[in-house]
Formats: structure tokens, sequence, C-alpha cells
């Protein structure tokens, strides 16, 4: 998959999650990502802390090597008139660029996408937003645990009944990585034009949008039906209890996924030992199980409430219908099918640690991408630079000014 995009020079000027995960997964594709940092302090992201993460648990900084692995690192002050010269010099030569910057900044530095492509008409111009390029919130910043995951009502959609409060962002950056491969996939996309009509062109994706774009089919039934909300489901009374969440014996949890619950339920029956539920006139049809829906789940509980999970599991395979495990971040990285695929895959690091990182979810002719190690700052400065033509006393120069680092 690493020849994907062999020859696509990719120039990325971003910090955080959002654009920098649509920077890995193009570095995933193969592409030579160059990511600009500022020359002191580096993409925030080296120092942040977030749900208890901290930089350099477990010998490395996750959050920086999950958005930066195979790029790498220019770390080179673009507000310099020096700096930003020679970034430009690079942009001439490049095949894309993406930038997390709102629009005063870019216009400020010279960077615009008009700016730019004056310069470059065959470049991709990426712009990672918090809500969308129009508007008035367009120079507005954003976050994922508020453009992604609260104002496109993803927040309040999966808030259980009996909470007081919405719940928080499920995990760091969650949706900044789902906006960046929405941002990747356009660039990819855009580069595919380009290849037909030789026209560079600009890229926009929002976390906005992004969350929009994921809850499209709850906002669509909103509306159909008049309501606030989707119906908020309580899995003592699902209106299907055989896609419903339960608990095993020893504590592990574990969700059926049948919507097509008259088809497998005889044969779920069966499994479980309880034929007295297959006759029983409550529960002969999707129609008596919803109105029953609370006496079947007491069934169901106390069913599986006998069975350590290795014989839920042992049960609920011998029959057709489908059900998975619900695992904890982490343990997937010890998946058998999420390792044998290549989906998660273990990166070494000099320093003896070892990181899962999970690759770009995509495979091409059978093959995917092998992941390697983000860079250390400023790691790719001199050969960067070497091609704009600068080494030996001019480097020295822009690092004693500052320029670089």
């Amino acid at each position: 998959m690493k020849d994907l995009l062999a020859g696509v020079r990719v120039i990325e000027a971003a910090v955080y999650g959002f654009v920098p995960a649509a920077g890995a997964a193009l570095a995933d594709c193969g592409a030579d990502v160059i990511k600009i940092e500022h020359p002191r302090n580096g993409d925030p992201v080296r120092h942040l802390s977030t749900y208890g993460i901290n930089p350099g648990d477990g010998g490395v900084t996750t959050l920086w090597e999950c958005f930066n692995r195979g790029k790498k690192s220019l770390a080179m002050d673009i507000s310099t008139a020096r700096g930003r010269e020679i970034l430009l010099s690079l942009v001439d030569d490049a095949d894309v660029f993406i930038t997390s910057m709102m629009q005063p900044a870019r216009a400020r530095l010279g960077i615009d996408a008009d700016q730019l492509m004056a310069r470059n008409p065959r470049l991709i111009y990426g712009r990672g937003t918090g809500q969308g390029p129009l508007g008035p919130d367009a120079d507005k910043g954003g976050f994922d645990g508020l453009s992604y995951w609260s104002r496109p009502g993803v927040s309040t959609a999966a808030s259980p009944p009996d909470y007081d409060f919405p719940v928080l962002l499920a995990g760091p950056a969650f949706g900044d990585v789902q906006s960046g491969l929405n941002l990747a996939g356009a660039i990819l996309g855009a580069l595919y034009r380009r290849e037909k009509t030789g026209s560079g062109g600009v890229v926009d994706v929002s976390l906005f949008s992004s969350g929009l774009w994921a809850m499209q089919a709850s906002i669509a039934g909103c509306y159909a039906t008049g309501r606030q909300n989707i119906e908020q489901l309580d899995r003592r009374c699902p209106p299907n209890p055989l896609t419903n969440i339960y608990r095993s014996g020893d504590g592990r949890f574990f969700v059926l996924g049948m919507l097509e619950a008259d088809r497998y339920w005889a044969k779920l029956c069966s499994a479980l030992d309880r034929a007295d539920l297959a006759v029983d006139s409550r529960f002969g049809t999707m129609s008596t199980r919803r109105e029953h829906s609370a006496d079947l789940v007491r069934e169901l509980d106390g069913t599986f409430g006998q069975w350590a999970l290795d014989e839920v599991a042992r049960r609920l395979d011998s029959q057709e219908g489908q059900w998975s495990r619900v695992e904890y971040p982490g343990d997937v990285f010890k998946d058998e099918q999420a390792v044998v695929n290549e989906f998660i895959q273990m990166v070494d690091y000099e320093n003896g640690a070892r990181l899962p990182l999970v690759a770009m979810p995509a495979r091409i002719d059978g093959a995917g991408p092998k992941l390697t190690r983000a860079p250390a700052h400023g790691e790719h400065t001199p050969s960067v630079l070497s091609m704009a033509g600068i080494a030996g006393e001019e480097l020295a120069e822009l690092r004693r000014a500052g320029v670089v680092a």
C-alpha cells in the first residue's frame, strides 16, 4: 500500500489532532509528509496530557505518535520572512498542502489558498476547520469535543436516558481521527481529479461537518418523526432484546446484534438450552418480544448470568446470529482479528518502548500500510532544507537566528 501515493509530497502546517490525523493517513498511503513545527515548542500535542495519558507514559508520547507516525519534522518559524520564503519554495514543488490555521492567520502569513495556488496551480490545498469555511462561525476555532461531539448532537444521542448531563467525548481525539480520515479521503479524490484535468483545488473538511455526517441518520429520523432526539434506548426494555447488551456470570459484557431477530430466534434459544422461550407466546415474534421486552431481558439476563464469557461465546458461536464481546481500549491491541489483519501494529522504539498504533483502515490488493514511528522535533530539518538548496553555513546561520532548529 506504500506505493499508492509514492512520489506525492505533502506539506503540513497544522497542530493537535484533526489535520495531523489526515497527514498520518496520507503517510500510511506512502506520501512524503513534511510537518512544519515551531522551532522552540513544536506541536502542542508533544506536551499534552489528556484523559490521564501523559507525555512519556510507557516511554513514548502516545498522542504525538498516533497523529504523526511516518512523517518528517521540519522545525521552522514560518512567521519570519526567511522561514516563510523557505516554506513557499517547498510548496512550489509540493502536491498537497494541509493546514489547521484559521483564515486570518493564513492570510497574514501569505499562505492562504489563493496565495499558494497562484504559485503552484497544481497544488491540492486542504483546510481543516472547526465549523466550515462559510458562515458566522467560520473563523471560530474548534476542538472535536465541541464541534464534532457536542454541536452535531452526538453527545445527546449517546447519553443514557437517566443521565443528568450529556456524556463527554468518548476518548482523546475521538472526532479528530474520524474527521482527519474524511480530509485525507477528499484529498485523494482531488488528486485523482488533478490527474484527469491537471488542475489543483481546495478541499474543505470541518469537525462540524464530520460530526453531522456521522449523525445523518439520526438527524433525518428526528426530522421525519418531529422529535428533538432519537429514541433513547434502555437496555432493560429495548425495542429488540436481540440487539442489546448483556453481562456474563464472570462480569464480562457482550452485545447481541440480531437485527433480523425472527430469523435467529429459534436457534438462539436452542443454543442457550432455552427451548421454553421459543414456544412462549410472549416471545414468538418480533412484535410480541417488543411488547414483553422487559420480561425477555430478565430471562436472558438470568440465562447468560449462569456462564463465564467463554461459555457464552461457545454457545453464541454455535448459532448464526451476530454478536460481539464488549472490550476495553486497553485490551483490543491483543485482539487476534485486529493483529492478523494488521489493523493494529506494534511499533518499536530505540529506547525499548513499544506502542500499538492503528493503521489507516483500508487495504489495497490485500496489503495495508506498514507503520513506523513519528519523528523527533526537527529531526529532518537538515534533509528537508537540503531540498531547498540550504546546507552548511547557511543552515548554521538560520539556526543561530532561530528560524530553524
